[in-house]
């Protein structure tokens, strides 16, 4: 009895010891996580930038800084189905909100395109990039996008655009709400990150 009592004392103190430790270099492993997880590639000059649905208070102001540095000469706007609010006419469509953002950020009306197609998801996006790329003799596009974001992004991009020779640049863009070094501690970076976990894995299985 006194052997298996010093056993069990041990096992519960390495279990303490253990869960001290994780507790203790939590930060370093979630913030490590997270850069594994975040793509962030080098851009180049392309032919355009893509302004993805959502993300109204980053994607096209990054879009409108990448333009203003030279890097593409057209921005393309997604064009999100509308809701029931934008239906009824109480708010703007996303793409209206998207192109005055650019707009008001100085990027001229010429070099803006909203996709004439309605999306309802990212998959819908990347067809209509490559079909928008493809009858305009597009062979370079830089997408910025919300940092979890971003390797979904990529995956989806170079597997429905592989066979085009269309070539993709993700940048991963900082959100307001929390940063990639204390992500954890935010409901908001808690909440995008187990999201993106999961919409990967999903997509893999679906598409």
């Amino acid at each position: 009895m006194g052997k298996w009592y010093k056993r069990i004392i041990l096992a519960l103190l390495l279990l303490v010891a253990l869960a001290g430790a994780s507790y203790c270099f939590r930060a370093p492993f979630l913030r490590g996580l997270a850069r594994a997880w975040i793509v962030n590639e080098p851009l180049s000059r392309a032919d355009a930038i893509v302004v993805l649905g959502g993300g109204a208070d980053t994607r096209p102001f990054e879009a409108a800084r990448l333009f203003h540095l030279g890097l593409a000469p057209k921005i393309l706007v997604m064009n999100p189905k509308p809701s029931p609010a934008v239906q009824l006419g109480l708010v703007t469509t996303e793409a209206d909100l998207s192109r005055n953002i650019l707009l008001r950020q100085g990027v001229p009306a010429e070099a803006i395109v909203v996709a004439a197609r309605l999306v309802t998801n990212s998959f819908d996006e990347s067809m209509v990039v490559r079909d928008w790329a493809a009858t305009n003799g597009v062979r370079r596009v830089i997408i910025p996008t919300d940092v979890f974001h971003t390797r979904r992004v990529r995956w989806l991009y170079r597997k429905e655009l592989r066979s085009t020779g269309i070539t993709t640049e993700i940048e991963a863009v900082p959100v307001h709400e929390y940063e990639v070094k204390d992500w954890w501690q935010h409901e908001q970076g808690v909440i995008a990150f187990q999201n993106e976990v999961l919409k990967y894995a999903y997509y893999r299985i679906k598409y």
